[in-house]
């Protein structure tokens, strides 16, 4: 699968990919004879691995480092894994911010809701108020004559 293809499936732009590739996030892609990337399924789900990782924050130098580790085979399990717990812990951080946050935004359009509310209540009593003396000062008018 060339690097059009590639980047269709997997949303992002050829220079993205290639961008990895320079960074060490992606091991060397090979070519065909003509020179042209060739993009293998393995390829696919690890750029599928670094795109998640970088949706969650990760740098491009951890990640960098987790493929230089990953490329070195079972011996660097350990490393690898300490990469992840580290990220894993960042993100329940994260998580936890996020979730703070969107119970204050659900408080305040709550205390909106209730504000647009009671404003609608007295502009309804106000304008059945106004509507109500306007016809009292009609028959008052009337009865005067």
């Amino acid at each position: 699968m060339n690097i059009s293809e590639v980047a269709s499936r997997q949303n992002i732009t050829p220079a993205t990919l290639r961008y990895y590739e320079q960074q060490g996030l992606i091991t060397p892609i090979k070519r065909t004879t003509a020179g042209v990337r060739d993009y293998s399924n393995e390829d696919l789900k690890w750029i599928e691995f670094i795109k998640c990782m970088r949706n969650s924050g990760l740098s491009i130098d951890a990640l960098a480092r987790y493929t230089e580790l990953f490329q070195k085979g079972d011996m660097t399990l350990k490393e690898r894994k300490e990469i992840l717990v580290l990220e894993y812990e960042k993100l329940l951080k994260k998580q936890a911010q996020i979730n703070e946050t969107v119970a204050k935004l659900a408080y305040k359009i709550n205390n909106y809701e209730v504000k647009i509310n009671h404003s609608e209540i007295i502009n309804t009593a106000v304008q059945e108020t106004t509507i109500y003396a306007g016809s009292v000062e009609d028959n008052v008018s009337f009865s005067k004559n």
